[in-house]
């Protein structure tokens, strides 16, 4: 397993995103052991709607998706987490080689052990690591004509700005090469109802993921964030076409993060993440920019999710 994500980078990013105004915290550090828990609860809500769309659309258009990325592939998935599409994808394309890249290190630990148990033939790599930054992955051994697939589900691909995430796609698309290919988990712009629900559930466990993040902060730099100090709140934003996630405080106080100190004012938010929603279109010209042809779109029944696959350009 490759090497884990240095603590200095978390150190580095909270007292860079906390001087700045607004305040904000990279939704990556989301993902440690209790934050990649509480996604996969998420994941099982009524309310969120995206992994149910994405599995069934994956599982209604299998066999087109297949065809689309070859047999024998090197599959590369960014963000492993619970692994249940990527499954269905292995056993239809029997991939040369699985890497699994995740920031997590217990998340992609479970995974990998899931899968191993599942496909003993599988070549399984994994790599503890940042996909937004540059990966060096291992070569596969004795084998250089396969196919190199991406496969970034569950519309991660929104917590990135549009100039974020052309930026993430041309350096996906440098990596892969010419003959590369990548699918895209994208969701859809929808009513704004349907998304309040979505980033709000009932059982608050969003919020507990939300929240989550100043847990970490707290646990593995010594931080002294009161978390009855904060609550979670998301909304649509509809001009910038996605949502958000802040932590709200409730009331004045000061926060210290090492040597560091951070006033917050009553009703001053953290901007924790964004969930960046598309039309088809507007993700096709953006993955164009980046140097891929869109020659793929597949749709759940309903109409709420899309699953991209591009082409070097």
């Amino acid at each position: 397993m490759g090497t884990t994500v240095p603590a200095d980078s978390l150190r580095e990013a909270v007292i860079e995103g906390l001087s700045r105004s607004p305040k904000t915290l990279p939704p990556k550090y989301f993902y440690d052991g209790e934050g990649s828990r509480l996604f996969e609860a998420i994941c099982r809500l009524p309310e969120y709607y995206v992994t149910r769309a994405e599995l069934a659309l994956t599982r209604r258009h299998l066999e087109d998706i297949a065809r689309f990325a070859g047999r024998g592939c090197e599959l590369i998935e960014y963000g492993s987490g619970a692994s249940v599409k990527t499954r269905a994808l292995i056993r239809r394309l029997r991939p040369t080689r699985y890497v699994a890249v995740d920031i997590s290190e217990t998340a992609l630990r479970d995974a990998v052990r899931r899968l191993a148990r599942e496909f003993p033939w599988l070549e399984i790599a994994a790599e503890v690591g940042d996909f937004t930054e540059p990966l060096r992955l291992a070569p596969l051994r004795g084998r250089g004509t396969q196919r190199p697939l991406v496969y970034f589900p569950g519309s991660t691909i929104g917590n990135f700005t549009p100039g974020e995430a052309q930026a993430f796609l041309g350096m996906t698309r440098a990596r892969i090469g010419g003959r590369g290919a990548m699918l895209v988990g994208v969701d859809l712009k929808k009513d704004a109802n349907v998304l309040h629900a979505a980033y709000n559930d009932a059982q608050g466990v969003t919020a507990r993921f939300n929240l989550n993040i100043l847990r970490r902060i707290n646990r593995e730099l010594g931080a002294d964030f009161d978390l009855r100090h904060f609550r979670h709140y998301a909304f649509y934003n509809v001009a910038l076409g996605r949502v958000e996630m802040h932590l709200v405080c409730l009331e004045r106080h000061k926060v210290r993060v090492g040597a560091h100190h951070f006033q917050f004012e009553r009703g001053e938010s953290i901007h924790t993440e964004n969930s960046c929603k598309y039309a088809i279109e507007e993700f096709r010209q953006l993955a164009a920019e980046a140097g891929f042809r869109g020659a793929k779109v597949w749709l759940d029944r309903r109409g709420l999710f899309s699953l991209h696959g591009l082409v070097a350009a």
